[in-house]
């Protein structure tokens, strides 16, 4: 039996051991692990989450990695769930294919595919597309949905005979998977090798700028291993022949990054915006331990705001619930302590109505009970959603219910307010 994680001792990027822990964590047990009535008295697992930073590449990420094929398992997560996410991947489709004229029927590959969503804008472009995806009932509804997808991790093995039955790609993509890999010196290898002389790679991650300046707490799990600068990621693609050409901030979940790679001396120029935002990070201090650190100075000062609060509403017999069944949800519970302290939490997702959340083990029942069961305060755990969710909650807030923001400071949202 493989054993569930194991503890890396090496930077991801660099190989380096010069590490530091920056940003310690309590422990969080697996967080799309939703269980039944019938497994409400096992015991379960909690993992080391803590953040640690390479003092010589300056690339803060996990350490304490989760064995794949567990945490892979039953993934609940679909990119095309979120209409925002829907015409965000089209319009990155179109504009990629417009900005580096990338010609009809060229080879499109998508790594960490997803239910291809990122692809079917390719397609509708006209391209060629191929999707790599080690969720396999994921890969199966894409692959029943029109788009070739491969149900694997990417190895340099598999690179190689992707090439060999399909040729090179003039585009390879990783959306939101660039950071979940734990070999990313094998993953960036087989992109490389998969990218033609003249193509580009085109990845989007979660920024690091935006996780400390916005204390984006949600962005920690175990899926995310890394957490990207441009400082770490032009060093980590010069050792594999490639160069950052281009960068874009966009707000998808709290603030990510869109960068756009080719081969050292290809076709493109490189971009006056990785200079900028290169420049920007070394102003700010990001490749020091100090300004990773901040994070938990601030984050236990809001810890400790809020325990004072929702004590206080516990101790007046008031109802607290929880918005959303989403995967930061043990992060958050974990790291302020109120798992005990939530009645129920509201989701309409098909897998997790009426299951139980891991580790604190609270009931997820459909969202239309919030409205029937009035709980006076509804903390909102699924935090990338919260402007949608508030905007389609007016009727909870007019009957005397409370919206409560946890980061980057705590709000608490009424009918009175919500503008």
């Amino acid at each position: 039996m493989k054993k569930n994680f194991h503890h890396s001792t090496n930077c991801r990027l660099c190989k380096s051991t010069n590490l530091k822990m920056v940003i310690p964590l309590e422990k969080i047990p697996l967080t799309e692990k939703y269980i039944n009535e019938t497994k409400l008295d096992d015991p379960h697992e909690l993992y080391p989450i803590d953040i640690f930073m390479c003092l010589d590449c300056s690339h803060v990420q996990l350490l304490d990695v989760i064995n794949p094929d567990i945490l892979w398992d039953d993934f609940t997560f679909r990119t095309g769930q979120a209409q925002v996410i829907i015409n965000h991947m089209k319009d990155v489709a179109q504009k990629t294919c417009y900005q580096y004229n990338i010609k009809k029927n060229s080879l499109i590959i998508d790594v960490g595919s997803n239910d291809g969503t990122l692809l079917q804008g390719f397609k509708d472009n006209g391209m060629k597309v191929l999707g790599i995806d080690p969720a396999k009932d994921i890969a199966l509804e894409a692959i029943n949905a029109g788009i070739p997808t491969l149900p694997e991790f990417l190895t340099m093995p598999l690179a190689n005979k992707i090439i060999k039955e399909y040729g090179k790609a003039n585009v390879v993509a990783c959306f939101n998977s660039f950071g979940h890999a734990d070999n990313m010196n094998e993953l960036m290898a087989g992109i490389s090798n998969m990218v033609a002389p003249d193509g580009i790679f085109v990845f989007e991650v979660s920024y690091l700028v935006d996780i400390i300046d916005n204390l984006l707490l949600g962005t920690f799990i175990h899926e995310h291993l890394c957490h990207y600068s441009i400082i770490a990621l032009v060093k980590f693609f010069k050792r594999h022949g490639m160069e950052l050409i281009e960068v874009e901030r966009v707000p998808l979940q709290g603030g990510s990054l869109i960068g756009t790679v080719q081969h050292i001396g290809g076709p493109h120029s490189i971009k006056q915006s990785v200079t900028e935002l290169h420049n920007y990070e070394k102003t700010r201090g990001f490749d020091s331990p100090k300004t990773i650190e901040s994070f938990s100075r601030r984050l236990d000062k809001l810890v400790i705001e809020f325990n004072k609060l929702i004590s206080k509403w516990k101790n007046n017999g008031e109802e607290i619930a929880g918005y959303g069944a989403a995967r930061s949800n043990p992060t958050l519970l974990a790291q302020f302590k109120i798992g005990n302290k939530i009645s129920f939490i509201v989701d309409d997702h098909p897998q997790k109505v009426n299951m139980y959340t891991p580790g604190d083990k609270i009931k997820v029942i459909p969202t239309k009970e919030l409205i029937k069961r009035m709980p006076k305060y509804t903390i909102i755990l699924a935090w990338i959603h919260a402007e949608h969710i508030i905007s389609k909650s007016h009727e909870y807030l007019k009957k005397g219910g409370n919206f409560i923001l946890l980061f980057p400071e705590i709000k608490i949202i009424t009918a009175k307010n919500i503008s």
